[in-house]
């Protein structure tokens, strides 16, 4: 009976620690979200790709979202200033992409005022299909492919493993908190099966 009790602790950590891990990746606030993007996540487009878009739930009006690509070889990729076309799709034009996967990184502000900060990767690549001018996008006057500047240290040469610098941040810490926890469980589930063995 002993060995079970002390096979049942890791077992009850082992849930604890995968609820966690399940609830530190999902957005915090759903409908911010992302919905729809074009190229979406884990696409493979062909070269050639002029605008990228992005649909959300509502955005709060009066907010410029911030976008940043970066390439396969781990430069940052021009782009235009994001332009919110009805309330929830965000356009944005592109520079000539290269074959190779790309990281896009994004930021916006939900009608009421959460923001979400995100990021996904897709690739590009000879043969593969090519994609249009999302509907919501076409007729809009879309600024030329710059570079983007955000200040918050998401833009040129802030990037860690290809995310922006406050992405990367936000996952490393909920990742440190996660491991922080599962140890406080592991010392909880090795005092009580301490405590329960009879003693001498």
């Amino acid at each position: 009976m002993r060995r079970l009790r002390l096979l049942r602790a890791p077992a009850v950590l082992s849930g604890c620690l995968c609820a966690l891990l399940f609830l530190g990746g999902a957005p915090a606030h759903a409908h911010t979200a992302l919905k729809d993007a074009t190229p979406g996540p884990g696409d493979e487009v062909a070269p050639g790709v002029e605008v990228l878009a992005l649909t959300f739930g509502p955005l709060k009006p009066g907010t410029t979202p911030k976008i940043s690509l970066v390439g396969p070889n781990g430069t940052a990729v021009s782009v235009g200033q994001p332009v919110v076309a009805g309330d929830s799709v965000v356009c944005s034009a592109v520079a000539p992409l290269e074959p190779g996967v790309d990281t896009l990184s994004y930021t916006v502000v939900s009608a009421d005022g959460d923001t979400q900060a995100s990021a996904f990767q897709f690739e590009v690549a000879e043969g593969a299909e090519a994609v249009a001018v999302p509907a919501a996008c076409r007729g809009l006057s879309l600024s030329a492919p710059e570079t983007v500047k955000v200040e918050d240290g998401e833009g040129d040469g802030d990037m860690i493993l290809g995310l922006g610098r406050g992405t990367a941040l936000s996952a490393g810490g909920a990742a440190v908190a996660v491991l922080a926890g599962g140890g406080v469980l592991a010392r909880r589930a090795r005092r009580s099966a301490h405590g329960r063995r009879p003693a001498g």
